[in-house]
């Protein structure tokens, strides 16, 4: 069976834990800041792209995300989030990302009767870079933040209508902010699924804990993820080597 399991891992930190994944067999979803996208060593990153492919390895990206909005409604916002996920796609190159995760920038308080004009930005901004992403073989993922029901994700993803631009389901941040089942969620957007983000919490802060520390329903998520996207990665979003270890005894059990 394909390894569909990647861990979280900051590119600023992937040199140090290159050995660990590759002993381990885990693969990698290189998270990139605004800051290491900036002072980015395009050889530094080659040789680490060259290390993970030469080992069998596959990885995926998550893309900066804090201060950036793809839907926002002042251009000057949107423009530094064009510049970053043209950023992303240029080491997307070297990487060869299967998923490249960004987030939507949405949240009902603060858009309100903007929502509109906020999904008519951002079906124009992510149209800009799909063709770029077939280009590279990677898909975009938009993964849920604050959305308490899947309505505005799923209109973006129906409007771009691509197999290039999909879902990335974080069940953590389901946990936290959702008025939907779990159920529900998939009903809608099981289909566009292609890669889950996988930590717990009990529903109060975004604890990033290992699997089965928290108060998620797993026995009833993984069956759901497997029946509606059973492609999809897994990725474990653990922000400790503890934690990661723990993750990884306590997921065997569900793969």
């Amino acid at each position: 069976m394909e390894n569909k399991i990647h861990a979280h891992v900051p590119y600023g930190r992937l040199a140090e834990h290159l050995d660990f994944a590759i002993t381990n067999r885990i693969n990698p979803e290189v998270f990139f800041s605004a800051d290491d996208l900036d002072s980015l060593v395009w050889e530094e990153l080659l040789s680490l792209a060259g290390a993970l492919h030469a080992s069998g390895l596959t990885t995926t990206i998550h893309a900066p995300f804090l201060d950036l909005n793809p839907g926002a409604v002042d251009p000057s916002i949107r423009a530094a989030s064009r510049q970053r996920i043209h950023q992303v796609l240029k080491a997307a190159e070297l990487l060869r990302p299967k998923v490249i995760v960004v987030h939507p920038g949405y949240d009902d308080l603060h858009y309100g009767d903007n929502r509109l004009n906020w999904l008519k930005n951002s079906i124009d901004f992510w149209q800009e870079f799909v063709p770029v992403a077939r280009e590279f073989g990677t898909i975009l993922a938009v993964e849920n933040i604050f959305e308490k029901e899947p309505s505005t994700i799923k209109a973006l993803l129906e409007a771009v209508d691509d197999p290039c631009f999909r879902h990335c389901f974080d069940v953590g941040h389901w946990n936290m902010f959702t008025a939907v089942t779990l159920e529900a969620w998939f009903s809608e957007l099981g289909a566009f699924v292609v890669e889950s983000h996988i930590h717990d919490n009990h529903g109060r802060r975004d604890e990033h804990l290992p699997v089965g520390e928290g108060a998620i329903n797993f026995e009833q998520f993984f069956p759901l993820l497997k029946q509606h996207a059973p492609q999809a990665v897994w990725t474990i979003e653990a922000h400790s080597a503890d934690h990661l270890q723990r993750a990884l005894k306590n997921i065997k059990k569900y793969i």
